[in-house]
């Protein structure tokens, strides 16, 4: 199986809920299922497991989970798969759910629940015949490759003025912009956002000095822990993470400094502790999606090494991960960023050129990531990659991350 998060935001090109997009089986090792139900007939879930992995506290805030389920997996035991709050959940559904009066009372009886529903691939040919499952609906995503977005809008405004509306499938921002000067929609989800960029700085902020030099010093080969120990002292919110990392390594440590604190961690500890927790500080200023995006790539590439048969470069792709949007953190081309920090040329070269062998685990990271099943599919097939080790490594990177957040 395959599932990943997509982010969906507001006007502001703020993140505001997440669809999760998921696949059952390698179409390409199996192209007789294209076309079959989307989690093959089964009453699994896919979605509901990536938000029990996850958490809606670290996940989502306030924030709606949007979560697909089809004709066979609406009819099983939903609260069993999922211990997630009801009301957090959005149960995403499709034509492949007719507007039968089974298929009404099932939806009713779930929203008695507290779950929300949403529907998409709905075209304007079925607005009448699913009038009723409409008016049970509180949002509905709208694709804008194929649709006439402002006729379906009318008609929706119209019909069901209660109705959510988001705009999905967007190519471009001026396909955006155009969108929400004309107003209406909730939420956004387009190919074109994945990350929330805000105007380049022409500067580095002082503290952000600090945590570059910091990388630089980890990142060298047998760096000295005084070095280190005496950079994290400057920064109060840096001092304190390290504290609480060691608090929960020894109890009653009578930690007496910086320094002691450092050399309690040891170098391997204290170099990843580090490439975390400032990359959390250089996101501090910035929507949390960079955060959450910038760990979650560093822990899936980490995981992908040995599947992509690159065991002994988990390191450089652990960093690769994390620095993949370090411009956006640092608010500069991604040349001028990594001027500033020293990366192997594996690295630079990956993220610069796309070149090399680091760049082909990025790029499936980015198709994964993006839900692009069928080139993820061709990709596995290429390289004799097991669909599952795959999954599993981006589930692990999920609760990773939820610690790490957890534990801040």
């Amino acid at each position: 199986m395959l599932a990943t998060l997509i982010p969906m935001f507001d006007e502001k090109m703020m993140v505001c809920a997440y669809s999760i997009f998921a696949q059952k089986e390698n179409y390409f090792l199996n192209p007789e299922l294209i076309g079959s139900a989307r989690f093959d007939g089964a009453g699994h879930i896919i979605g509901l497991e990536i938000v029990d992995v996850m958490g809606v506290h670290i996940l989502s805030d306030d924030r709606p989970i949007f979560v697909p389920v089809d004709q066979i997996s609406i009819y099983s035991s939903i609260k069993e798969q999922c211990s997630a709050p009801h009301e957090k959940i959005v149960l995403l559904i499709d034509p492949s759910i007719e507007p039968s009066e089974t298929s009404i009372a099932r939806i009713k009886e779930l929203k008695s629940e507290g779950y929300r529903f949403a529907i998409r691939k709905i075209t304007l040919d079925m607005f009448v015949a699913y009038k009723d499952i409409l008016l049970q609906m509180e949002f509905c995503l709208l694709d804008y490759t194929k649709l006439d977005m402002a006729k379906a809008k009318i008609l929706f405004d119209k019909a069901f003025p209660n109705l959510k509306l988001c705009a999905v499938n967007i190519d471009s921002r001026e396909d955006f912009d155009s969108l929400r000067e004309g107003g209406g929609y909730s939420y956004y989800e387009g190919s074109f956002f994945r990350l929330p960029v805000n105007e380049a700085q022409t500067e580095v902020a002082p503290l952000k000095i600090n945590y570059i030099e910091l990388l630089n010093i980890i990142n060298k080969p047998n760096f000295e822990l005084t070095d280190a120990a005496d950079v994290i002292g400057r920064d109060v919110a840096l001092v304190v993470s390290l504290l609480k990392m060691v608090n929960r390594m020894a109890v009653n440590s009578e930690i007496t400094s910086v320094r002691h604190a450092a050399a309690m961690l040891g170098q391997k500890d204290l170099k990843k502790w580090i490439n975390t927790a400032v990359t959390k500080e250089l996101c501090a200023d910035k929507p949390s999606e960079i955060t959450r995006v910038s760990m979650q790539r560093a822990k899936f590439a980490e995981n992908l090494a040995p599947v992509f048969e690159m065991g002994g470069l988990s390191s450089e792709l652990f960093l690769l991960g994390l620095f993949s949007v370090i411009d956006i953190m640092l608010d500069e081309p991604m040349e001028e960023a990594l001027k500033m920090v020293q990366v192997s040329k594996n690295i630079e070269k990956a993220l610069l050129e796309d070149e090399g062998e680091l760049a082909d685990v990025l790029d499936f990271i980015r198709e994964y990531e993006a839900a692009s099943w069928q080139e993820v599919s061709r990709i596995m097939l290429l390289k004799n990659i097991d669909m599952d080790k795959v999954y599993d490594a981006y589930v692990d990177a999920l609760k990773w991350q939820r610690d790490l957040l957890a534990a801040s």
